[in-house]
């Protein structure tokens, strides 16, 4: 028997209202990355009002809802962490008291990401209720903590630690009414200079680590900004979309976009201001598209002219995370997101495509003030920025793909929003797809790019 999709939306429109309080309900509760202990009880709350099968909060706080008794697994994951608020003079109204008109809900999250948490936790009530829990599975509902922080981090934990291991996972970030089938990964470089301090009213007699730094500035602008042609002699990123440099995978960079790199933070220590500066460090964040590994991109940082110049007082490495999570839990982990790409075929993205074409037609659904953003742009397509997919897919390899109420552009921006229709779209396309994710076309080959684990 065929799927009842007029059933199925109008069970989530029924939902509708529920959904939007429950993500006011999360709103409220400030979740900066390790501080999410509030939010968690919100959720494992909610879920057990919902009649979730269980509930349970895994070492590393990260809060789990189960429906269904099979033994294989499809996740839907939402990271509850969110950034600060930055200025409060930015917002029009308090980031964690905002409020609702009849299209959308204002606050700190509402797009990034807990909307996509309310979706998915009623779209696993509305599966129990509907009697459409796949035969043989179960659905593991994820409110996933310290993304912000460490993206796919606390899926490491649940992979590795919990010893869980999902078919596969459907991301819940905001993906502006698009399926997203991928993007590009990250990297956390840390570059170091030594210097030499003296009196500053003699600064020849020193070595200052701040000029030679300044070099170094120089030319990874360059990296990120420089052309790749022949007489260029720091090329820049752009390379990587060019077949000449990157045969393998120059169309699959060509679909993510080119990397990128800009310097986000810099450190000194000198003894006094009176001083020269004895030591200088900039951190590196580094947006690595197909073809780019771990290793060539911190070589092409340690290639750099300026810092080849300054050789042995020159040290480029990996940025490491050991920030215990709320319940004192520390899982290290290097700061590296590998890209992923999910093959447009893979029968996971398919069944997506396949649920919100029977739903909601071919195109992106728009919404008030949005519709002139989403129109004309694929209805399958990548995120810009960088998810828990880099280790579920990146990592893993398990198939992975998005869709999730809200759009990037909210993300970390001052007066957030997410709008009401979303919700109960998303949740009506979680039903179906997972309802149909076929057996008979299911194969192992799904991924068409993926940079993998780290070298050790």
């Amino acid at each position: 028997m065929g799927l009842d999709f007029a059933k199925i939306k109008e069970a989530a429109e029924g939902y509708g209202a529920e959904m939007s309080r429950f993500l006011r309900d999360m709103i409220s509760y400030p979740s900066e990355s390790c501080e999410e202990k509030e939010v968690v009880s919100c959720i494992k709350a909610e879920m057990e009002k919902l009649g979730f099968d269980k509930v349970e909060v895994d070492r590393l706080g990260n809060v789990i809802g189960w429906m269904g008794e099979g033994e294989k697994i499809i996740a839907l994951d939402g990271h509850i962490d969110t950034v600060g608020i930055g200025n409060i003079a930015n917002w029009e109204q308090d980031p964690y008291k905002g409020y609702e008109t009849d299209e959308i809900i204002y606050g700190r999250g509402a797009s990034d990401q807990e909307g996509g948490v309310a979706s998915s936790v009623y779209a696993a009530k509305i599966m129990k209720d509907l009697n459409l829990i796949p035969e043989g599975y179960k659905i593991m509902v994820v409110g996933s903590v310290q993304e912000e922080d460490c993206d796919g981090m606390c899926w490491q934990y649940i992979i590795d630690k919990d010893q869980i291991r999902p078919e596969f996972v459907i991301s819940t970030e905001p993906t502006d009414g698009g399926i997203y089938r991928g993007h590009r990964g990250r990297m956390e470089i840390r570059v170091d200079v030594k210097g030499v301090s003296c009196h500053g009213s003699a600064p020849e007699r020193g070595d200052n680590a701040i000029f030679k730094m300044a070099d170094i500035l120089q030319d990874v602008r360059a990296l990120n900004e420089n052309d790749c042609e022949e007489g260029t002699a720091i090329k820049g990123l752009v390379k990587m979309l060019d077949p000449k440099f990157n045969p393998e995978h120059y169309e699959d960079a060509r679909f993510l976009g080119r990397g990128t790199c800009t310097v986000s933070q810099i450190y000194f220590t000198s003894p006094s201001r009176c001083a020269v500066a004895d030591s200088c460090a900039i951190s590196i964040d580094r947006r690595m598209t197909a073809g780019e590994t771990w290793d060539s991109c911190l070589e092409e940082i340690r290639q750099l002219p300026s810092v080849q110049k300054y050789g042995d007082d020159v040290k480029v490495s990996m940025y490491m995370y050991d920030r215990p999570s709320w319940t004192g839990e520390v899982y290290e982990t290097e700061s590296y997101f590998p890209t992923w790409i999910n093959k447009e075929s893979a029968a996971h993205v398919k069944a997506l495509v396949d649920a919100h074409k029977a739903l909601y037609g071919e195109k992106r659904i728009g919404n008030p003030g949005s519709m002139d953003k989403r129109e004309g742009r694929p209805l399958t397509d990548k995120w810009t920025f960088s998810t828990n997919g880099v280790a579920i897919q990146g990592r893993y390899g398990i198939p992975c793909v998005g869709f999730g109420p809200g759009a990037e552009s909210q993300a970390h921006a001052p007066n957030e929003i997410t709008w009401k229709q979303d919700l109960v779209t998303c949740a009506a396309v979680y039903v179906a797809a997972i309802n149909l994710y076929p057996d008979e076309e299911k194969t192992g080959d799904v991924t068409q790019f993926r940079a993998g684990s780290p070298a050790r």
